[in-house]
């Protein structure tokens, strides 16, 4: 289908002021969505000991909150697009600022699941919501330009200043005079935050115009129960192994529920996932490579978080601010990207960033140790086994995200910005899900395969983090694998030029 004419949205009364103050709400909100997906990763060996989880469950902590998160972002950009992106916004704030008062007095693992579930739907409604409200509220060319670098900042800055913020938050006895533990504050800290952002937002954010449509409803469901049954396949490998009857029967319902998903979405008459958002080439290799990119991020933050603490024996402060210099990096890179890309096509610049993870990650994968009988515990150093590497991928994700937060929205009707935002956020989400399911497929592999050889061995502390390493670097390989597999879809498939990116396409642009 090809537009004739591009129709500009309407701004809503007011869009124009206070435009300072909207992207600070904005940014706020996206930044704590994000950051959630890491604030509890240096709190997970003290979650684990509190309420008893086992480390086969304890991947959900972080995947429940993701796949919750990635699952629900369809439905939640569609009810922005319907029924008012600010009042979306808003309701999808307050529903993740209950969850996680919940989350922060959870007191066994189911509840704190379920929390981190109902977190993920709040992030759902309210991260598209946001990115689709700087469509409308900043005009094109460099101010959306500079307003979307932001946000993109925000996207990655999250991931890094969660674990920084977690580690201070976690190595915190209480607060205000009361015995909380530590982790309990990085879930408690966004009850306030979200809140008080939702209820400013009236006063600097313009409602949107609403769209006439239906919801997806028989979509939404089978979009999550096949990504649910994936994620869970994948997760129970590695404790049960690929020939698992639970297995086999989780990949497989998965992969049959989202064939349903898409066999609804081809037949209904308002698509939750238009299927002409992924015709257009641009588009789609930008989806690609989000689905990529953040699977390697989100294992080496899940990893690093605990080899700091557990094989080199950091706080949990001291491991947060291990992580400073990739908030530093990655911000130094995002402002570097959102300069060039009015002068250098988006490929180059995600080609290049993506290069330049991958290289951060394969040097993660070098880390030292000693897995052959008898064990001689061997452990890296921060300045030249992690702070090296730790640089190259902060840079390389900066270069990457604002180029692709930009080109996956390109050449969007208005009406379906509120989908593109959410098929961006999904990819990201999902795919740092799915990925992380399979890279602590490997690493669980490696560790039970060790634990066979090794024998009565794998009792001593010392002997399991040196296991604990060999299965990390293992997943840290694989995750240099995949995000050069987003830097191949970037190089041969992103060719919308920079030239394009100022306005919102010429007359007669094909949108899918």
């Amino acid at each position: 289908m090809t537009d004739t004419t591009r129709v500009e949205e309407p701004a809503a009364p007011g869009a124009g002021r206070h435009l300072g103050w909207a992207l600070v709400l904005i940014s706020v909100a996206q930044l704590m969505v994000v950051l959630d997906g890491t604030i509890v990763n240096i709190a997970l060996p003290y979650i684990k000991e509190d309420l008893g989880i086992s480390a086969a469950n304890l991947t959900w902590v972080v995947t429940g909150y993701a796949l919750a998160f990635g699952s629900l972002l369809l439905l939640g950009g569609r009810l922005g697009d319907l029924y008012g992106r600010r009042r979306i916004f808003m309701t999808g704030l307050i529903i993740f600022g209950v969850a996680s008062l919940l989350g922060g007095l959870a007191t066994n693992e189911g509840l704190l699941l379920a929390a981190r579930g109902l977190q993920g739907l709040g992030a759902a409604l309210a991260s598209p919501a946001a990115l689709a409200l700087i469509t409308t509220t900043f005009p094109a060319g460099p101010p959306r330009n500079r307003a979307f670098a932001v946000y993109a900042a925000m996207s990655g800055v999250g991931a890094a200043v969660g674990l920084l913020l977690g580690g201070w938050l976690t190595g915190l006895d209480g607060i205000f005079g009361l015995d909380v533990e530590g982790w309990r504050l990085t879930l408690l800290i966004n009850t306030p935050i979200g809140i008080v952002t939702a209820l400013l937002a009236p006063r600097f954010l313009a409602e949107s115009e609403t769209h006439p449509g239906e919801l997806d409803l028989p979509g939404a469901v089978t979009g999550t129960l096949g990504l649910l049954g994936l994620v869970y396949g994948f997760s129970r490998a590695g404790s049960e192994g690929w020939s698992d009857p639970w297995t086999i029967s989780s990949l497989a319902a998965g992969a049959l529920v989202l064939a349903l998903f898409l066999f609804i979405e081809s037949r209904v008459e308002h698509p939750l996932l238009p299927s002409r958002v992924f015709l257009n080439r641009t588009r789609a290799a930008s989806f690609g490579a989000m689905f990529l990119a953040p699977a390697a991020m989100f294992a080496m933050f899940f990893y690093l978080s605990q080899y700091i603490q557990v094989e080199m024996g950091y706080s949990p402060l001291k491991a947060g601010v291990a992580f400073l210099p990739f908030c530093l990096g990655l911000v130094a890179a995002a402002g570097i990207s959102s300069n060039l890309i009015s002068r250098i096509d988006p490929r180059y610049l995600a080609g290049v960033g993506t290069i330049l993870a991958a290289s951060g990650l394969f040097g993660f994968s070098r880390l030292p140790y000693d897995t052959t009988a008898p064990v001689v515990p061997e452990t890296g150093s921060y300045a030249t086994d992690l702070l090296p590497f730790i640089l190259l991928m902060s840079f390389g994700m900066g270069m990457t995200f604002v180029p692709l937060t930009l080109t996956a929205v390109h050449h969007l009707r208005p009406e379906e910005t509120g989908i593109g935002s959410g098929v961006l956020n999904t990819m990201q989400q999902v795919g740092g899900a799915l990925g992380l399911a399979v890279l602590a497929t490997l690493a669980t592999q490696t560790f039970t395969e060790r634990a066979q050889e090794l024998g009565p061995a794998m009792a001593d502390p010392a002997v399991q983090s040196q296991v604990f390493t060999e299965g990390a670097t293992n997943a840290f390989l694989l995750g240099a694998i995949l995000m050069l597999g987003a830097s191949l879809i970037t190089w041969v498939f992103l060719n919308v030029k920079h030239t394009e990116l100022a306005t919102d396409g010429p007359p007669g642009a094909h949108v899918g």
